[in-house]
């Protein structure tokens, strides 16, 4: 039921954060994105790891993403701190993905090759979604999607590694504390 539910949340937090981008109500995201948050601390077994790790997210989130807009390849209309960073509904949805590492998107665990080629294809694939509903702009399209294929399948494996030390989910007999 678990995974069910975090594929959920994260399917309504992607939705909300990409029409509210486009619908200048960039905080429909944040407000989803914090709901989902709010259930996913409370289901984890070691909440503060599964915090180490969603900020871990969030940062590599707002540094990529950031990256492709100051290299002039993308532009969002809302929700921009500046014109050379990432939108901070965007900084969010990294959030909301980083609480899929040790659910749903578990299984992909030590499997290297497999989420290397999730991530060349599901990474620019969901910005091109972004785009089609108006969330963002493609300036240099062919630069960014090479970029964001080779990012996300750069990052897909170190992601998963990631969320290996930072798994709130996994039963550790040795600990009882919730760090």
């Amino acid at each position: 039921m678990l995974y069910l539910l975090n594929f959920v949340f994260f399917q309504v937090g992607w939705f909300s954060s990409v029409y509210g981008g486009a619908q200048q109500m960039p905080w429909l995201g944040p407000l989803a994105v914090a709901v989902a948050l709010f259930v996913h601390f409370r289901a984890a077994r070691r909440p503060l790891r599964e915090l180490a790790l969603v900020l871990s997210c969030a940062t590599i989130g707002a540094v990529f993403d950031s990256l492709l807009v100051a290299l002039g390849w993308v532009q969002y209309s809302s929700g921009i701190f500046s014109q050379f960073m990432a939108p901070y509904w965007i900084i969010t949805l990294w959030m909301l993905f980083a609480t899929t590492l040790n659910v749903s998107m578990r299984w992909l665990r030590d499997r290297d090759r497999m989420a290397a080629v999730f991530g060349l294809v599901g990474g620019p694939a969901s910005y091109l979604v972004g785009g089609k509903l108006g969330a963002i702009v493609f300036v240099d399209q062919f630069a960014a999607l090479l970029a964001l294929g080779i990012g996300w399948a750069t990052m897909m494996p170190l992601l998963l590694r990631l969320s290996e030390n930072f798994d709130g989910f996994a039963v550790s007999p040795m600990r009882t504390d919730n760090a």
